[in-house]
């Protein structure tokens, strides 16, 4: 019998949520105890894309057979505590082998697509597994191949949504099976329009689980992690950090665009296209509550939270001739653009430009953005600097634009750090500087202590 869910909840779970059986089993219950929840969206266990990107780097056989070894022993540790294994056993088997001949692929022929591949064999497992801890519940569960309605373009490592062609595919084959059964599907994973297989780039369940709901005008996404909600920094750097109960998609986008890894940076745009809700919980504490992510929040603060990225490269273009500043610029960021160059964070002057590249999106690791191609055009026209070992601290907040007084609350106590960069004014939610990255967590200590304490 086909029912009408009017309500429909898509529930996101992390690697960890879906670590190993006992987590899986937690999930469960989770999905089972709200009848909205409809359609489910899995990450691969934890530290299984991490070893699928090792394999498509090309390892040689006696390391490949290891982490392959490794990967089995983590999904038959799941399989081994099923009452029926044989089936699924049998369908892991099959995955376990394509993974094995992908990664001996790779070490005559490593290539972007075919790490996208590769790598999505954890969300394609996690989702097989999944669907059986449920079924054994005698919960009808359909299986569901995100790569038939996640139609993106062909940047393998960190694929482009074509958001109307999801729409006009999850319409199709996605909502009836949710009319019909509780559905379960990956996270990460896409096609592009040949039919091969496309990522997100990292962390890009979250992003999936959003596009899904966009597609069915959902009323809600719970995102099931390992933190019980948004903190007011990375609760690792500063303990003394505190748990935000609501927060606004700018607010949220901001944190999650400058290192708060809770949520993927692009996770909130289609809620936001659609004003759906967002809520972030911890699958291991499901009633120690959350954070609400929603279009406004009552008296937001001047200042909310402190986020850092890593792993941020500061690329420096000083201008060697006499030409005027604006054909400079335009030469320059003419040749970024065609060497499909993602500009972070800009400032310019009359004879140079800094940009920040963060290299940290990428499903195959640190993006290989500067490329020897791309230092030769570049140093045929001008100097290049390039300075690595950075890290981005970011203040966001309310109206810090227009807010008196910021930047002396700031600078003033970091006065014993280097700060290689600053950007401010562009947004009204954000203020950020380039650090030395082991003087980061020192300067988050001391503004979360001045700001947010």
């Amino acid at each position: 019998m086909t029912r009408i869910y009017p309500h429909t909840i898509v529930a996101k779970f992390g690697g960890t949520s879906v670590a190993d059986f006992d987590a899986m089993s937690r999930s469960a219950t989770i999905v089972l105890a709200d009848k909205d929840v409809r359609l489910v969206v899995l990450s691969a266990s934890a530290g299984v894309t991490n070893l699928l990107v090792e394999l498509s780097g090309g390892l040689e056989t006696s390391v490949r057979q290891d982490k392959i070894d490794t990967l089995r022993t983590l999904q038959y540790n799941i399989i081994s505590r099923l009452k029926q294994p044989e089936a699924i056993g049998q369908e892991i088997d099959r995955l376990l082998d394509n993974i094995s001949h992908l990664a001996a692929m790779a070490v005559d022929s490593r290539s972007d697509a075919l790490c996208d591949e590769l790598v999505s064999h954890g969300e394609l497992m996690s989702s097989l597994l999944f669907v059986e801890v449920l079924r054994e519940r005698d919960v009808e569960t359909q299986w569901f191949d995100a790569r038939k309605v996640i139609r993106t373009n062909d940047t393998f490592g960190c694929a482009v949504p074509v958001i109307s062609e999801i729409a006009e595919r999850v319409e199709k084959h996605l909502r009836p099976r949710i009319a019909q059964s509780l559905v379960v599907t990956q996270g990460f994973i896409g096609s592009d329009a040949a039919g091969q297989t496309t990522t997100l780039g990292r962390g890009g369940s979250d992003y999936t689980a959003s596009l899904l709901a966009e597609a069915l005008q959902a009323a809600r996404v719970d995102i099931w992690t390992d933190v019980a909600g948004i903190y007011t920094t990375d609760p690792r750097i500063v303990t003394q950090a505190k748990r935000i109960d609501t927060l606004s998609f700018s607010e949220a986008s901001e944190m999650a665009t400058f290192g708060a890894k809770v949520l993927h940076p692009a996770t909130l745009l289609p809620a936001m296209r659609k004003n759906i809700p967002v809520f972030v919980g911890s699958s291991a504490q499901p009633h120690a509550g959350g954070t609400l992510v929603c279009r406004d929040t009552h008296e937001p603060p001047r200042y909310r939270a402190l986020a850092v990225r890593r792993q941020q490269t500061l690329l420096k273009l000083s201008s060697v001739d006499t030409q005027p500043a604006h054909r400079f610029l335009a030469q320059m960021f003419g040749i970024l653009s065609r060497h499909d160059v993602a500009m972070d964070l800009v400032t310019t002057s009359e004879t140079s430009i800094a940009i920040i590249l963060n290299s940290t999106g990428s499903t195959s690791g640190e993006a290989d953005t500067l490329t020897t191609a791309l230092l030769t055009e570049l140093s045929s026209h001008c100097h290049v600097e390039i300075e690595t070992g950075l890290a981005l601290v970011s203040l966001i907040g309310n109206t810090l634009s227009q807010a008196p007084a910021v930047c002396k609350e700031v600078f003033a106590e970091l006065e014993n750090h280097s700060v290689r960069m600053i950007c401010h004014g562009a947004s009204s939610h954000n203020l950020c500087f380039l650090l030395p990255a082991e003087c980061a967590d020192s300067a988050v200590k001391t503004l979360h202590r001045n700001l947010l304490e």
